[in-house]
């Protein structure tokens, strides 16, 4: 890690494993807890560890932010995604909507050139290329067809590359720590009311797993938030696949569930588009160094 753009795509990588564990939390709590309650719940857990970070000070911090406008719009985008996401999931089957979803990297990097004047590369798209192909080897969908169902994962995965498209832009200009303050806080105001209005009163393991999921999403934003300050969107894009090997795994390891040989093939696929990005990096290091 001896650059910032290494350094970004570690920090990526772990952000969406984290991601990945959070998912399989939520889902063991989605059942009984409903999805607003999940989401503020976290959001709270979230703020309460950025206060402990940064001290009393963090309310004059966020108030003084220049980032807040930004992160309003990133916030409410997010906040339509899951809703999309979780929607959609309901009609389609997991093969189905993760496909759907994964065309994220592409549309980020897509955006990233419009929006940030990012100069992608060849290798970059191919490796954003190889590494969807990858998830439809995996995820081996059969049967779509274009429904209602199906344009809400395309507008998820729209809404959450602009998502992370505007994360770029707030992460040169703002802490990690108030990034996430701002975020959440918002959060807590979009799902405040939903989640009163649907409240289930937990169980102490509840409680325990509701705990979890803000630690988790705690440490998987801060990954993520610092990852985004250190490399370009299009670098960073292709590792978000990443999070799907992340999920056979602990699906085998939570639930059971024995990943067939294309899962494999696709496994391999993601890999090779990850190793695509870090050997092209480390090449561009040295020529510059030179």
């Amino acid at each position: 890690m001896k650059n910032p753009i290494s350094y970004g795509i570690l920090l990526t990588v772990i952000a969406y494993m984290l991601f990945t564990a959070h998912d399989s939390v939520v889902k063991l709590l989605v059942t009984d807890i409903p999805v607003w309650q999940i989401l503020f719940w976290r959001s709270c857990t979230i703020l309460a560890g950025c206060f402990l970070a940064e001290g009393p000070s963090l309310a004059r911090k966020v108030r003084r932010s220049p980032i807040i406008k930004p992160m309003i719009v990133r916030s409410i985008l997010l906040v339509i995604a899951w809703t999309s996401y979780y929607s959609a999931a309901r009609y389609l089957q997991l093969a189905e909507v993760t496909t759907l979803y994964y065309a994220a990297p592409i549309v980020g990097t897509i955006l990233a050139t419009v929006v940030l004047r990012e100069k992608v590369t060849f290798v970059r798209w191919m490796a954003v290329g190889l590494g969807f192909c990858g998830v439809v080897i995996a995820s081996n969908p059969v049967g779509l067809s274009i429904s209602w169902p199906v344009y809400l994962a395309l507008q998820a995965a729209v809404l959450w590359a602009t998502g992370m498209v505007l994360l770029r832009k707030t992460a040169l200009h703002e802490k990690s720590h108030i990034q996430m303050a701002v975020s959440n806080i918002i959060f807590i105001l979009l799902t405040a009311t939903m989640a009163i209005l649907h409240w289930h009163t937990p169980s102490a393991y509840q409680v325990l797993l509701l705990f979890g999921t803000g630690v988790i999403a705690g440490a998987g934003q801060l990954a993520l938030f610092e990852g985004m300050r250190q490399a370009p969107v299009s670098v960073l894009a292709p590792f978000e696949y990443t999070s799907l090997i992340s999920a056979f795994l602990l699906g085998f390891l939570i639930w059971g569930d024995i990943p067939k040989a294309n899962t494999f093939i696709g496994a391999a696929f993601i890999l090779s588009a990850g190793l695509i990005i870090i050997v092209s990096e480390r090449m561009k290091g040295r020529v510059a160094t030179v």
